[in-house]
C-alpha cells in the first residue's frame, strides 16, 4: 500500500471515495491497517491521495510543494464486492464512493492515467516548449518576471533553456526551467 509501488496497470479498479476534508493521510493510514487486520490484501490493492508537486519561486529560490489535487478524496485500487465495499465504507472518516446512488463507479482508464501522470507516479513526457535559438520569450515567473531575452541554447534533458536578457543595459545569461519561460 506504498505510493511508490503504483504500476500502469493494476490488478482491481480504480475507486474514488470522499472523505472528511483534512482526513486523507489518516484515511490511507487506518484503511491499510483494517485491510492488513481483515485479512482484504487479495481485494484492496492501493490508496492513493491524488497530490501533485508544484514549483514555486520565493526569494529567486526555486521550491517545490506538493498541493492536494481533490481534497477530501482518496483514490483506492480494489475488486468491488460486498467485503471489500464495506471494509472501505466503515473505515473512520470515510463518508462514501463517488458514483451514482448507491452504486460505486470505477475510473475510466484514461482519468486514472491523467491523475497518476499529474502526481508523477507514471512516466510522462517533460514539458518541452517548441522554440528555438535565437527566437525571442518572455519570462513569466521568477526573479526575471515580465523581462524579454533571446534564447541561446536548449537543454531539453535537464529542462532548461539558456537565455540573454537585456538589464540596465547589458546582455545578462541567465538558465531557466521550461515552464517558466513564454513565446513572444
Amino acid at each position: 500500500m506504498d505510493d511508490t509501488t503504483v504500476e500502469s496497470k493494476a490488478q482491481g479498479e480504480w475507486y474514488v471515495v470522499h472523505t472528511y476534508s483534512g482526513y486523507e493521510n489518516k484515511i490511507k493510514v487506518d484503511l491499510s491497517k483494517r485491510v492488513e487486520s481483515m485479512n482484504m490484501q487479495d481485494k484492496i490493492f492501493e490508496v492513493i491521495i491524488p497530490e501533485a508537486q508544484e514549483v514555486e519561486y520565493k526569494g529567486g529560490k526555486r521550491k517545490v510543494t506538493s498541493r492536494r489535487v481533490f481534497p477530501g478524496y482518496v483514490i483506492v485500487n480494489m475488486i468491488m464486492d460486498e467485503d471489500s465495499w464495506y471494509v472501505v465504507r466503515h473505515t473512520p472518516g470515510v463518508t462514501g464512493f463517488v458514483g451514482s446512488g448507491n452504486k460505486p463507479v470505477a475510473l475510466q482508464d484514461d482519468e486514472i492515467q491523467k491523475i497518476l501522470q499529474q502526481m508523477g507516479l507514471v512516466e510522462s513526457k517533460p514539458q518541452i516548449i517548441d522554440i528555438e535559438i535565437g527566437e525571442n520569450v518572455r519570462v513569466k515567473t521568477g526573479p526575471f518576471a515580465n523581462f524579454e531575452g533571446v534564447v541561446r541554447e536548449l537543454l531539453p534533458d535537464r529542462g532548461k533553456i539558456r537565455v540573454n536578457i537585456s538589464m540596465f543595459g547589458r546582455e545578462t545569461p541567465v538558465e531557466l526551467d521550461y515552464e517558466q519561460i513564454e513565446k513572444v
